[in-house]
């Protein structure tokens, strides 16, 4: 199979276009970073942007049989305005360009946080249930969009097989993503009075989720999850960070300061209330089974990323 994958150069998508490769396939990517090593695995990576001409061309003449969506971006990497042209827009463009060049499966890589944090969220979420709280959080919009734009090809694009992953938070080595971000400082903020549920999955079972989804061609909308969700304050403590619980105006104010990670005022709801999501419908369809424990996952990172020497700014 000839995969492509938008947004190669990120840290599990390298993990997964090697993988993939290990196991036959023929892989390339595209993305406006550099992946200098690829060519070392014989993986092609054409740099640019999946919203430019030059990414219309890669799939005009490498002709993927599947692509994998990975080039959607966070508040922790990408502020402002730029962000929701990336999600909304670099999505858009992808779904274009596999309807026009005969592209027979795609996987949209999503994230859980689509449901949103709020007080009167179910405590699991199904993906039947519709997102919440992005008053609030209005960081998350562009990533809902595209999550919502992905799902509408399941009936626009019926002739291409199409999956809508939702997954959780993740955590590997080196170690990159929005909770990697988040821990990324010796001292770690929570909410004071409140102690939410995580769902942490390791990297290297992220790449056999996607993997599974994409060799055994499923198509709707499924949350992707690992082992039972855990207390932040677990998290932290397992990460050797020191946990600094805050009333929320106090917190608010020292956001981005003091060595403490850089947040919406918003997103101190994820602080507050779970996003724990319902992953039965993944594992039936596809009979994933994590290898890594939670204890497993937090020593990967702790081990890859130990805290700071000092408590300076991060």
């Amino acid at each position: 199979m000839r995969v492509l994958i938008p947004g190669i150069s990120g840290g599990i998508a390298r993990k997964l276009a090697l993988r993939l490769k290990k196991a036959g396939h023929e892989v390339a990517g595209v993305d406006i970073r550099p992946w200098d090593t690829a060519q070392e695995a014989d993986i092609q990576v054409f740099r640019g942007d999946v919203r430019k001409r030059v990414a219309e061309d890669v799939f005009r003449r490498w002709r993927p049989d599947a692509v994998v969506h990975m080039a959607t971006v966070t508040a922790f990497t990408v502020p402002g305005a730029e962000r929701g042209r990336i999600n909304l827009d670099g999505t858009k463009a992808v779904f274009d360009h596999c309807a026009t060049h005969g592209v027979k499966q795609l996987l949209f890589v999503g994230r859980h946080t689509f449901y949103g944090a709020a007080p009167d969220s179910p405590l699991y979420h199904s993906e039947d249930e519709p997102p919440r709280a992005l008053e609030a959080i209005p960081e998350l919009a562009d990533l809902v969009a595209a999550d919502l734009y992905a799902a509408t090809a399941l009936w626009r694009l019926p002739e291409v097989t199409t999956a809508v992953l939702r997954l959780p938070y993740t955590l590997g080595a080196p170690g990159t993503g929005t909770l990697a971000s988040f821990l990324k400082g010796r001292r770690v903020p929570l909410v004071l009075g409140y102690d939410p549920l995580f769902h942490v999955l390791q990297e290297e079972d992220v790449v056999t989720a996607l993997q599974l989804a994409l060799e055994k061609k499923i198509r709707g909308i499924f949350n992707v999850a690992g082992p039972p969700p855990i207390p932040l304050s677990v998290i932290v403590r397992e990460t050797r960070r020191t946990a600094v619980p805050l009333p929320s105006q106090v917190l608010s104010f020292l956001l981005g300061r003091a060595g403490f990670p850089r947040l919406s005022v918003g997103a101190l709801d994820h602080l507050r209330y779970p996003i724990v999501v319902d992953n039965r419908r993944f594992l039936e369809a596809t009979g994933f089974e994590y290898q890594h424990s939670v204890a497993d996952t937090l020593r990967i990172y702790r081990e890859a990323a130990p805290p700071p020497v000092s408590g300076g700014l991060i």
